[in-house]
C-alpha cells in the first residue's frame, strides 16, 4: 500500500470516544474536526476539537447517521480522512464506500470486509473455511417456524435465535423448548428488521454460562496481522458489556495462545486492514467458538493499551496512512492487569433504566494507574437521544488484586452528581466473591444482581433535606474558591492579619 497524506481528520462521532480520538490525533500533529447535532453544540468533543460543525437535529438518523452530510462537511473543511469511532457509521460498508468515492480516507477496514464480517451468517461460513471453531448452528437464514423447529431439534435445546445482521445485543432470544419457537422467531425477525433493516435470523446452540473473550487485532491490509492479546467482557447486562478486564482470569497460557492464534487466523482470512476485535464464547468445558468480528475500535480498547503499552488510535492512523503495522508480534507483551468500568447514566435500582439531566458536579479520580476517558463536564446536559455512556474509568495494577483494590479506591473517589449513574453498581460488583475469584460468567448480573439493594431507603422529606444541604455546601464551596476561603473552616488570625497588612488596614 502506498503512503497517503493525512493532516486533518473529521471525527464522525460524539461523547467520550470522539474526545479520545481527538486527543490521540492531536498528539500526532493532526488537526481535528468535530461534528455535532443541535443539542450537542456544547458537548465536550466539540469544545476540544480544532473545528466543529453542526450536522443536523437531535435524532441520530438526521445527524450522526447522515453519511452524505458528514462527507460534504469533510470536503468543505478540507479533511483528508474520517475516523468513525464506534457505533453510528463505524461498521457501515456503504459509508466506507462513500468515503472512497469522495477521495476521503475511511480510517477502518475495507468496505468488503465490513460487509463480510458484519453479517453473522457470511462470517460463520468464512470461519468454517478458515478452520476457526464456530458454534453448531444453521448455515442459512430461517424464517419458517417448522424449519426452525426441525433445525433446533437437530442442534439440541436450548438454542439461540440471532439476527444475521445484528449487533449490540439486539435481535437475540434464547429458546428452551419447541413450544416457544413460533413466538420467538416472529419477535426476533421483527426486531431484526426494525433495528438492522434485515429480518434474516439463524439458529445456533446456546452455550450455558459462558465466558465472553475477545482478542484485539491489527492488520496492514497486505497479509500481515498481529494480536494484542485478549480481554474478558463477561460482566454484561442485556448482552451489553459493563466491566472488562485484561488479561482474562479464565485463560491458561496454552488456551490464550490458541484463542489469540484463532483471532489472527480470522483476520488473515479477510486480509484485514486496521484495528478490529474477534469475539469468542468460552464454554465451561474450556471450548471456544467464534462469535463475531467487530470491524472497528472497541469501547474497551483502553485496557489493551494499558497492559501492552500501545496506542490504538495512533496505530489506526499509521495503518490508514499506508505506513504498515507499528509493532511486531514479538515486541508485544501483557504487563500487569487492567480493568475498565463503564460509567453509564442509568439507575441500577430501576434495572439500569437510562437517566438524563445536568452534570452538577464531576470530579474524576486520579492517582497511580488511573485513567478516565470522559465525554462530560460540570454543567453539561446529558441528552436522551444517545447511548447513556458518560465516561470510562480504567485502572491498572501490577496484578489482579491490586487492580481490583485500585478500582475500588478510584470508584469511591469518583464524584458525579446529576443524573443517576452506575458507580454504586461497580462497587457492588467488586465485592462479589465470584468477581473477586474471576469465576463470573455472562449471567453474573442476571443471577446475582438485585435492584432492591440500590433503592434509596430514606423518606422523601429526609432526602430533600440532604439534597438541600448538599446544594448549600456546594454553593459555599464555589464561593470559597472564588474568594480564597475554605468552606470547612473560619479564617485564622494569621490569615486575617496578613490580609489587613496587604490592604493597608492594620
Amino acid at each position: 500500500m502506498s503512503e497517503r497524506k493525512i493532516t486533518k481528520v473529521l471525527v464522525a462521532n460524539r461523547g467520550e470516544i470522539a474526545v479520545r480520538v481527538i486527543q490521540g490525533l492531536r498528539e500526532m500533529g493532526v488537526r481535528t474536526v468535530a461534528v455535532h447535532s443541535t443539542p450537542d453544540r456544547t458537548a465536550l468533543h466539540v469544545l476540544v476539537a480544532d473545528e466543529a460543525y453542526e450536522i443536523g437535529p437531535a435524532p441520530a438518523a438526521e445527524s450522526y447517521l447522515r453519511g452524505d452530510v458528514l462527507i460534504a462537511t469533510a470536503k468543505a473543511c478540507g479533511a483528508d480522512a474520517i475516523h468513525p469511532g464506534y457505533g453510528f457509521l463505524s461498521e457501515n460498508a456503504g459509508f466506507a464506500r462513500q468515503c472512497e468515492a469522495a477521495g476521503i480516507v475511511f480510517i477502518g477496514p475495507r468496505p468488503e470486509t465490513i460487509d463480510l464480517m458484519g453479517n453473522k451468517l457470511s462470517a460463520r461460513h468464512k470461519m468454517l473455511e478458515s478452520g476457526v471453531p464456530v458454534i453448531p448452528g444453521t448455515e442459512a437464514a430461517v424464517r419458517d417456524p417448522e424449519v426452525a423447529k426441525k433445525a433446533a431439534a437437530e442442534i439440541g435445546y436450548p438454542v439461540l435465535l440471532k439476527a444475521a445482521a445484528g449487533g449490540g445485543g439486539k435481535g437475540m432470544r434464547v429458546v428452551r423448548e419447541p413450544a416457544e419457537i413460533d413466538t420467538a422467531l416472529r419477535q426476533t425477525m421483527g426486531e431484526a428488521k426494525a433495528s438492522f433493516g434485515d429480518d434474516a435470523v439463524f439458529i445456533e446452540r446456546y452455550i450455558e454460562n459462558p465466558k465472553h473473550i475477545e482478542v484485539q487485532v491489527l492488520g496492514d491490509g497486505e497479509g500481515k496481522v498481529i494480536h494484542l492479546f485478549e480481554r474478558e467482557c463477561s460482566v454484561q447486562r442485556r448482552h451489553q458489556k459493563v466491566i472488562e478486564e485484561s488479561p482474562s482470569p479464565s485463560l491458561t497460557p496454552e488456551l490464550r495462545e490458541a484463542i489469540c492464534s484463532a483471532a489472527v487466523r480470522t483476520a488473515e482470512s479477510v486480509n484485514y486492514l486496521g484495528a478490529g476485535t474477534v469475539e469468542f464464547i468460552l464454554s465451561q468445558d474450556k471450548e471456544f467458538f467464534f462469535l463475531e468480528m467487530n470491524t472497528r475500535l472497541q469501547v474497551e480498547h483502553p485496557i489493551t493499551e494499558m497492559v501492552t503499552g500501545t496506542d490504538l488510535v495512533r496505530a489506526q492512523l499509521r495503518i490508514a496512512r499506508g505506513q504498515g503495522l507499528p509493532y511486531t508480534q514479538d515486541e508485544l507483551r501483557q504487563r500487569g492487569w487492567a480493568i475498565e468500568f463503564r460509567i453509564y447514566a442509568e439507575d441500577p435500582a430501576k434495572n439500569f433504566m437510562p437517566a438524563i439531566g445536568r452534570i452538577n458536579s464531576h470530579i474524576a479520580p486520579s492517582g497511580p494507574g488511573v485513567r478516565v476517558d470522559s465525554g462530560i463536564y460540570e454543567g453539561f446536559d446529558v441528552p436522551i437521544y444517545y447511548d447513556p455512556l458518560l465516561a470510562k474509568l480504567i485502572v491498572w495494577g501490577e496484578d489482579r488484586p491490586q487492580a481490583i483494590a485500585r478500582g475500588r479506591r478510584a470508584l469511591m473517589e469518583y464524584t458525579l452528581h446529576g443524573p443517576g449513574h452506575n458507580i454504586p453498581f461497580h462497587l457492588w460488583a467488586l465485592e462479589r466473591p465470584r468477581f473477586i475469584a474471576g469465576t463470573y460468567t455472562t449471567n453474573f448480573i442476571d443471577e446475582r444482581f438485585d435492584p432492591a439493594e440500590f433503592q434509596d431507603p430514606l423518606p422523601d422529606d429526609d432526602r430533600e433535606a440532604l439534597l438541600t444541604a448538599a446544594a448549600l455546601w456546594e454553593a459555599r464551596r464555589r464561593e470559597a474558591v472564588r474568594t480564597g476561603d475554605s468552606p470547612a473552616s473560619t479564617p485564622s488570625a494569621w490569615r486575617l492579619d496578613a490580609r489587613r497588612r496587604m490592604t493597608g488596614n492594620s
